[in-house]
């Protein structure tokens, strides 16, 4: 079995090095295209809110921050004030901050294991800037409410269901004292091999760390996030070469099939590619992010312990969960489908 993937895997990079060599100008144009969009959207709206959430995450100001909007999301999810956090920073700052958050604040033993796994589930989504500012009016879409509902509240029912049902007995509700920083057992989560000393100056700086020492941290920090986002973007933009080749001239669901799989690979430039010509399939692939999104955030959980395989899983639930709800909504309100 193992040399059999070795095959494969070898096969595949020996045909994507013979396809860049045989078409430069083309591969030279799909990394320009990730280059750009890195450059111009990713850097522009994530780095910032990267720097600004490692600070408060590091000066223990998450908690505070929390309780403005606790009032009302804690009657529902019942889950601590550093969840609370992630759950804003998730819904409001986009992917892969949601992802970034909860692994950082995990790592920083301010979530639980199931906790952290629980807000994994549901909190890593498509940003409703970058939603209602570029995804909409490139589909063609109008109205919004239809669509944002869509995007975010069925992420975010999904997650009030697996609070009661899978989640209902493993996380346990906050007390008065409780801040979220013990899991269920009354003890501080412990990862399988601790803190490091830049984990532990990271996570809980003391009296004599200064602001201007955690602010340089935290800089360090997103630099480091926003460049590996970078060269993923690079990379699987690159890799549209290969449906741009062979699945450019099949027609599906009236757009040809090579841009659907550059959204299946990389969905910002998938999306630029389809337009208004095929707006649903768009749509339903948005919940997944495709498979740049699914790369980008193993970068940000993979020095924990958190599981990947589970994240995929429940976009993939929530994936099923769209194409449910834009059904019901083409067969009761057709004349709010799609226009």
């Amino acid at each position: 079995m193992k040399n059999i993937k070795t095959f494969i895997l070898t096969l595949m990079f020996l045909i994507l090095t013979a396809l860049l060599l045989t078409y430069p100008l083309e591969s030279l144009a799909f990394s320009l295209t990730g280059l750009q969009l890195w450059f111009n959207k990713m850097i522009p709206a994530l780095l910032p809110f990267m720097i600004l959430s490692g600070m408060m995450v590091r000066l223990n100001l998450t908690e505070y921050f929390a309780r403005l909007v606790s009032p009302l999301l804690m009657p529902l999810m019942h889950i601590s004030l550093n969840g609370i956090y992630a759950i804003i920073i998730g819904f409001l700052c986009g992917f892969p901050m949601g992802a970034r958050t909860i692994a950082e604040m995990y790592s920083c033993r301010k979530l639980s294991r199931k906790e952290a796994s629980f807000l994994l589930a549901f909190c890593n989504n498509i940003g409703p800037v970058y939603f209602i500012s570029f995804v909409l009016p490139t589909l063609g879409l109008k109205r919004k409410a239809p669509y944002l509902f869509g995007m975010y509240g069925l992420p975010l029912l999904y997650g009030i269901l697996l609070r009661y049902t899978a989640y209902r007995k493993q996380i346990a509700a906050p007390s008065r004292k409780a801040s979220g920083r013990k899991d269920e057992t009354g003890r501080f989560p412990v990862r399988p091999n601790g803190l490091s000393a830049a984990e532990q100056f990271r996570c809980r700086p003391d009296r004599r760390t200064s602001l201007l020492d955690t602010l340089d941290d935290a800089i360090l920090s997103g630099l480091y996030g926003i460049s590996k986002l970078g060269g993923y973007m690079i990379l699987f933009n690159l890799l549209n070469l290969v449906p741009q080749i062979f699945l450019k001239s099949v027609p599906v669901a009236g757009t040809d099939s090579g841009s659907l799989m550059n959204c299946l690979l990389e969905i910002t430039s998938g999306i630029s590619r389809v337009g208004d010509a095929s707006p649903l399939p768009v749509l339903l692939l948005l919940p997944f992010g495709g498979f740049s999104c699914i790369a980008q955030t193993y970068s940000m959980i993979k020095e924990t312990d958190l599981s990947l395989r589970s994240y995929i899983l429940h976009k993939l639930a929530l994936s099923a969960a769209t194409a449910v709800y834009y059904g019901l909504l083409a067969l009761f309100s057709p004349s709010s489908f799609l226009l």
